[in-house]
């Protein structure tokens, strides 16, 4: 099982238009409870986002000057603006209902924001928002259900209960026993590691045969 963006998402596109107002911002922020809104053009295609560091420039007094970076350019440039299109920061960083929950994490963790807006893949028109707290829902996955993939990802590799003995608790799956060949190990902690809801691999695997040694040649 792989979580997708879908599964998780809410329904309601927290967007405004272009020429949203600096005190429509604030209160759509202020109405949702959240840290960012989407800026949508007239086809409802995201544009770019505003987020509360974009909103907080406004109160500090930014002169312009010729020696300034293209860094305190673009401050200045949000700070005077007055209209959703001149503040927001760009292009949307977005997603679909089919990106997996692990790659909209990685999507936010890599540009440090907290909400992605969600698109449709035809149209590129928005139709919901995935925040952080939705992808959390995949990490409290009931034990059982985690145990369940795991043992059928072992019984995939050949290995029983006679092999492999797995335990879940608090989303880490423990493993322990002995596999046929050191390069069964990999491919088994890699699956393991990629079910929904799963924090961390705990193994002490062994293997009978080590098939990946290389002999030295002979003199």
């Amino acid at each position: 099982m792989t979580a997708k963006v879908k599964d998780v998402m809410g329904r309601v596109a927290i967007a405004v238009p272009m020429d949203a107002s600096f005190a429509d911002l604030v209160a759509t922020m202020q109405r949702f409870k959240v840290g960012a809104v989407t800026v949508i053009d007239a086809d409802r295609r995201p544009v770019g986002v505003v987020s509360e560091d974009d909103i907080l420039l406004k109160e500090f007094a930014l002169d312009e000057s010729v020696f300034d970076g293209p860094r305190r350019r673009e401050e200045h440039r949000k700070a005077v603006g007055t209209k959703a299109g001149q503040i927001m920061s760009r292009p949307a960083i977005t997603v679909t209902g089919g990106t997996s929950v692990r790659d909209a994490a990685r999507l936010m963790h890599r540009n440090r924001i907290k909400q992605l807006p969600v698109i449709d893949a035809m149209t590129g028109r928005i139709m919901g928002t995935v925040h952080q707290g939705d992808l959390l829902r995949v990490f409290v996955r009931p034990a059982e259900d985690i145990l369940a993939e795991v043992e059928e990802i072992a019984a995939r590799l050949n290995l029983g209960p006679d092999d492999l003995r797995i335990t879940v608790s608090g989303g880490v799956v423990g493993l322990s026993g002995q596999v046929p060949r050191r390069s069964d190990v990999k491919p088994l902690l890699h699956a393991v590691r990629r079910v929904e809801g799963v924090v961390e691999v705990d193994a002490d695997v062994a293997f009978l045969v080590d098939d990946l040694l290389i002999a030295p040649p002979m003199l």
